[in-house]
């Protein structure tokens, strides 16, 4: 990988800036007036569903909700990674070109992703599971972040293109969405919506992703741009409120695993405090007293609650 390649286009995400950026200019601008009316402190966080760096800040979004949930709220938008195939710029010029990248990146974030899918069946845009997304906020916040999750397992750990209907309804499925609903709303005014997301990352000078803006009730904003560790987001909450307070949460493998269903080797890692060796133990037992269950990729693999 090349750095001067990253700055213009944005399917190769740098892991030395920890960015997947977009050709766009203008700088990031102060949010103003964004904080919830019920939380203290709202993270504005631009992504989009193949961005394999927002895969990669997985473990450390998780952590912060366990952590800061009662005091932040995150509100996601979606930021258009991939409009189509019609440029040519930067050493990709098809999807086959994507593959050995996200191969490449899957071990600097030590978090699971199969680049095959470029090769197997190849995904034309990052458009129709951004807009199905959003079909699903239309219908419960929460479910559409399970719903997003989903999605990024199969494109990511599973090798499914995501852009066909068939994954995206079993996707809704399984995050408890009514998928009827999820369809009609796809095809009808989520379009909108993402429409009005493409437009507020522009307006906010939004670059590539992830992009998080951390702000308060009186506008103080700090930037998150890129993979950064969970510490550095930790600070950009308490910088624009001090007053937070850290919410201790259970550490233990069964507990972590009845907040989240699905646990990469990093995020367990990550949210139990504990070494990757470890980790790796505790997952391994779990496995033999049959409380979860274990899917392997290339890369590394993943582990469900039964």
């Amino acid at each position: 990988m090349k750095k001067d390649t990253t700055a213009s286009n944005p399917l190769l995400c740098d892991p030395a800036t920890g960015v997947c950026e977009i050709p766009t200019t203008g700088n990031s601008a102060q949010v103003q007036g964004t904080a919830s009316k019920q939380k203290s402190v709202k993270v504005i966080y631009f992504t989009d569903p193949i961005c394999s760096t927002c895969w990669g800040i997985e473990p450390q979004l998780r952590k912060l909700k366990l952590e800061y949930g009662k005091d932040v709220e995150i509100s996601y938008h979606m930021g258009g990674l991939l409009p189509d195939w019609s440029y040519n710029s930067g050493g990709i010029s098809k999807p086959s070109d994507v593959a050995h990248h996200w191969d490449e990146v899957s071990l600097y974030y030590k978090m699971p992703i199969d680049g095959d899918v470029w090769l197997t069946d190849p995904l034309p845009s990052s458009y129709p599971p951004s807009i199905a997304f959003k079909a699903a906020q239309l219908q419960d916040e929460q479910k559409a972040i399970a719903f997003l999750r989903t999605l990024r397992e199969m494109v990511f750990l599973q090798k499914k293109n995501i852009t066909k209907w068939e994954h995206m309804e079993q996707a809704g499925q399984l995050a408890g969405l009514d998928t009827r609903q999820l369809k009609t709303d796809y095809e009808g005014k989520a379009k909108e919506l993402f429409d009005q997301d493409l437009l507020l990352a522009r307006k906010m000078g939004v670059r590539g992703f992830p992009t998080l803006f951390i702000s308060n009730a009186a506008g103080d904003t700090e930037l998150i741009y890129g993979f950064k560790p969970y510490v550095n987001i930790e600070n950009g909450i308490r910088k624009v409120n001090a007053g937070v307070t850290k919410n201790e949460y259970p550490k233990d493998g069964e507990s972590l695993f009845s907040i989240y269903p699905s646990l990469t080797l990093r995020e367990f890692a990550e949210l139990g405090e504990i070494s990757s060796e470890a980790a790796e133990a505790a997952l391994e037992k779990l496995v033999k007293e049959g409380r979860i269950t274990v899917s392997n990729t290339k890369n590394g693999a993943i582990w469900y609650k039964k």
